[in-house]
């Protein structure tokens, strides 16, 4: 397997170009987007393997977000980063079928970690 293409969505711009360049050192291919509306225009023409998504953003959150890829790219893997979260709307994003949740900020071993597994294909 190649370079793995990886998308972030979250809007704290300062936490995300970090964990980007992180990434990116990783050698995965990282591209981001700063809010929910631009993520959605975006995988409209784009199609990576494994996204990053945050669950508090302003204007549309993840959840919302979360659930127009399960209708639209229902096959990519969703990883859920999050500060801060209600318990309903973690339970809601497992029932959807998110692949993990994970805390901000995460441990860069525990992301590599989940990121690979999330993106083995199916035993």
């Amino acid at each position: 397997m190649g370079a793995l293409k990886v998308f972030l969505i979250d809007d704290e711009k300062a936490f995300v170009e970090i964990l980007a360049q992180r990434l990116a050192m990783r050698r995965y291919v990282v591209d981001v987007a700063y809010c929910g509306a631009e993520a959605i225009e975006r995988l409209k023409s784009y199609t990576p393997q494994v996204i990053v998504l945050d669950m508090k953003m302003p204007g549309m959150d993840g959840l919302e977000v979360f659930k127009w890829i399960k209708q639209n790219l229902s096959a990519v893997p969703v990883i859920i980063l999050t500060g801060y979260s209600s318990e309903k709307e973690e339970k809601e994003a497992r029932k959807l079928g998110v692949f993990e949740i994970l805390r901000k900020p995460p441990e860069i071993d525990v992301l590599i970690k989940t990121l690979k597994s999330a993106c083995k294909p199916a035993q």
